[in-house]
């Protein structure tokens, strides 16, 4: 596995490449790097494929352009249809967690002739909402949606980067299997719930004794050391598009994704806890005509690949396999 920068024609990129054959491509969401695919990128390359992650951009040693509105899922998909041409390849299938299977689900639905399956962690494919997703989450006096807690800029980047190895902690802890069983009622932490206006997102998260046992030490302070580098403005950009997206997606409402799919999704994940989002997965089918498997890991949280890295790497590999 070598990093590299890659000139693509929109950004340069740093990747993580290894491996000969058939390509995959890897997208990460917040707040991760390329090294959230370790353990795929390897056994991907050890069973035949060539897989590639960047970091997205924004992120790490990508380029991170200035203006908030070049952060849309068109721009982040045209890096990956630029990044598959600076590697001299006509198709991959892409993979994506989080922000980046938000992504995968896009370049699947508008580049299939490029992306020729898709493979989704944590957030599944969903239909346009009638109205902007801003006008959706809710908020009171004292407390909003994490996402629209994102959306001032410089409001939640002052709050994350006072103690980024902190920061990283408490959200990767608060958002993982090992945080508790994630039952109504049960006090297990939610980073990525309701944020109490007068004192932030971090406040309410308990400080883990230790981290993960999924996470190394040599891991977290690589992750550390990247958002260091980085910032988190890139990254929390995404989220300030949640609304645009919506207004330049109008022209795919009704589109379906067509190329074969696969699903997985934490058991303990903080958006499996949502609300209807059990009924959402489950009318995938509806918007991905051709999903050949949705799962749920037992007791796994939403950093999925890192926390169930063989479970997660074999389905994806059965997957290829069949394709």
């Amino acid at each position: 596995m070598k990093e590299t920068i890659i000139q693509t024609r929109t950004l340069n990129m740093s990747v993580l490449d290894a491996g000969q054959g058939p390509l995959v491509l890897f997208c990460h969401g917040f707040p991760e790097t390329k090294y959230a695919w370790r353990h795929q990128i390897n056994a991907l390359a050890q069973a035949g494929y060539r897989a590639v992650a960047p970091d997205m951009r924004g992120y790490g040693n990508t380029d991170a352009p200035e203006h908030l509105d070049q952060y849309t899922v068109f721009h982040a998909v045209g890096d990956l249809v630029a990044l598959l041409d600076a590697l001299g390849e006509q198709q991959a299938v892409v993979v994506g967690h989080d922000w980046g299977a938000t992504i995968a689900w896009q370049a699947a639905l508008l580049r299939p002739d490029r992306f020729r399956a898709v493979v989704a962690l944590s957030v599944p494919m969903m239909g346009q909402p009638p109205v902007p997703p801003s006008k959706i989450f809710p908020q009171t006096e004292e407390a909003l949606f994490y996402t629209l807690y994102f959306q001032e800029p410089k409001l939640a980047e002052e709050e994350f980067s006072r103690d980024v190895s902190l920061t990283l902690r408490k959200l990767i802890f608060a958002a993982s299997g090992e945080a508790g069983r994630r039952k109504p009622g049960d006090g297990t932490p939610n980073p990525f719930g309701m944020v109490v206006r007068s004192t932030g997102l971090l406040a309410n998260l308990p400080t883990p004794a230790r981290l993960p046992a999924w996470l190394p030490s040599r891991e977290f302070d690589q992750l550390v050391r990247a958002f260091e580098l980085s910032g988190f403005t890139g990254g929390l950009n995404y989220y300030r598009n949640l609304d645009r997206n919506w207004e330049l997606l109008q022209g795919c409402v009704g589109q379906l994704v067509r190329v074969p799919a696969l699903f997985m999704i934490g058991e303990r994940d903080t958006g499996f806890s949502i609300p209807g989002m059990d009924q959402i997965i489950a009318a995938m089918p509806n918007l991905v005509s051709d999903l050949r498997g949705s799962y749920v890991l037992q007791d796994a949280g939403h950093w999925l690949q890192q926390e169930r890295p063989t479970e997660v790497s074999e389905l994806t590999i059965k997957f290829l396999r069949e394709l």
